[in-house]
């Protein structure tokens, strides 16, 4: 279900009168900042990644993403170097994080 069923929903039980006038407010601004409070993170997190100028081997984008996730920045060292050797594709990831993300 999304937040526009949700608000037919409640409006059809609003004009059934199932819910009076200031049932259907707090019920209405209720889902409407859960569903604001819930992808807030998501932003706060894309939002918040900057390459570290502290803990950097090259460009700092794996210190950058530690930080961002919470994961230690030998792990995502690993991560692009698996990734690297695996598939190349890790060396590709990392030029575009180095370009596109901004430095703290």
């Amino acid at each position: 279900m999304n937040d526009a069923d949700d608000l037919s929903k409640l409006a059809d039980l609003h004009a059934r009168g199932a819910l009076s006038d200031e049932e259907f407010a707090r019920a209405k601004a209720r889902l409407l900042n859960g569903a604001a409070a819930a992808a807030q993170p998501n932003m706060n997190a894309v939002n918040g990644l900057r390459r570290s100028r502290n803990d950097r081997w090259i460009g700092g984008i794996c210190g950058g993403v530690a930080r961002a996730t919470g994961l230690d920045s030998w792990v995502w060292r690993l991560i692009f170097t698996v990734l690297f050797l695996a598939f190349g594709s890790g060396i590709l990831v990392y030029l575009l994080l180095w370009i596109f993300v901004p430095e703290e």
